[in-house]
């Protein structure tokens, strides 16, 4: 089996990729290394036991998306390839434009040259925006309305591949809309490794802890929710990379577009997030309160059934799991992929 993942040295890629190469796929690897690492894909390759193929190249570039079709038949792509952080979308939405929509057109530009036409999509709960917390938990069929540019590319993406497979036959695409991936790899061999000062709660929290960062920033203790701060749907990381390997099993029975939630069904506070990691690391976390962050929403959590249903797919691991994965691999890899 062939299958070609996009900038899949990332946090969510490099943990797809040991899924698949451990469940017998060829795996091919694109990516620009631009917020990842060789070390992590040479730690997939350790992990799964089986070497993967590298073409280290953008996505906008066409040369080196055909270098990466050129070795051969491709059963499908995995599109990871994205900037993906809701504060930097805001300062810089003509940069997310041009990678994430940009990106998108050059790849199915290029699976089109190479007649591929089976496509598992990385979008994002951020394509619903802010809903009422009493609209949680949300399905798919859930009104759409992002609060952010970053949310906005992904909401552009699904309406293109959709407007692509209904003017084209023979696509079979499947979006799957990530709520909040977080954690590692149990073996705390690969992480969540961001350049710079990490926008996400969890890996913010786990330096923090760690010492890597003085302090967590708490963005927001006003709004309408239990204890005033904003409301995620945490879903480990291995949770979303076997998400993947049942989206592409029921790529067949899709006749043109489908979308599908990877959710817990189940929303937590910033401060039950913080809670947890206190937990799994034994230390105080140090926190300085702050104002909302611009784009962020209140309260967004999954109605993970239809996964269930069509993809036999469920998340097994809680928030606790997620927490003590993730301390593992920060506190055995204090700088990431540098140590």
């Amino acid at each position: 089996m062939d299958s070609e993942p996009w900038r899949s040295a990332g946090f969510i890629g490099s943990h797809a990729c040991v899924e698949l190469l451990t469940a017998g796929w060829d795996v091919t690897v694109i990516d620009d290394l631009s917020n990842s690492s060789r070390e992590a894909l040479r730690r997939v390759e350790e992990l799964a036991g089986r070497g993967l193929r590298f073409v280290e190249g953008d996505v906008l570039d066409a040369a080196a998306l055909d270098r990466a079709f050129g070795d051969g038949p491709c059963a499908a792509v995995i599109h990871f390839a994205a900037k993906k952080a809701v504060g930097e979308s805001c300062a810089d939405p003509l940069g997310y434009y041009r990678t994430n929509v940009g990106g998108t057109i050059s790849l199915l530009r290029a699976m089109r040259r190479h007649d591929v036409r089976r496509l598992v999509f990385s979008s994002s709960a951020t394509v619903y925006g802010d809903p009422a917390p009493e609209a949680c938990p949300l399905a798919e069929d859930a009104p759409r309305s992002a609060s952010n540019p970053y949310g906005q590319t992904k909401l552009f993406v699904e309406q293109m591949l959709r407007d692509l497979a209904a003017s084209e036959s023979g696509w079979h695409i499947l979006s799957l809309r990530y709520f909040n991936p977080a954690g590692a790899h149990p073996s705390g061999r690969i992480g969540e490794d961001p350049r710079g000062i990490p926008e996400n709660l969890l890996p913010s929290a786990m330096q923090a802890a760690v010492g890597r960062l003085p302090e967590l920033r708490v963005f927001g203790t006003d709004y309408p929710t239990r204890d005033g701060t904003a409301i995620r749907d945490y879903l480990h990381v291995v949770d979303v990379a076997t998400g993947h390997l049942r989206a592409l099993d029921h790529l067949s029975a899709v006749d043109g577009c489908a979308e599908y939630n990877l959710g817990t069904g189940r929303g937590v506070t910033v401060f039950e997030v913080i809670e947890a990691v206190r937990r799994a690391s034994g230390r105080e976390i140090p926190t300085v309160l702050e104002g909302r962050r611009p784009g962020d929403a209140t309260a967004v959590w999954a109605d993970p059934v239809l996964a269930e249903r069509d993809l036999d797919w469920k998340a097994e691991r809680d928030l606790d799991d997620i927490c003590a994965d993730a301390w593992r691999w920060q506190s055995e890899n204090p700088a990431g992929y540098g140590t």
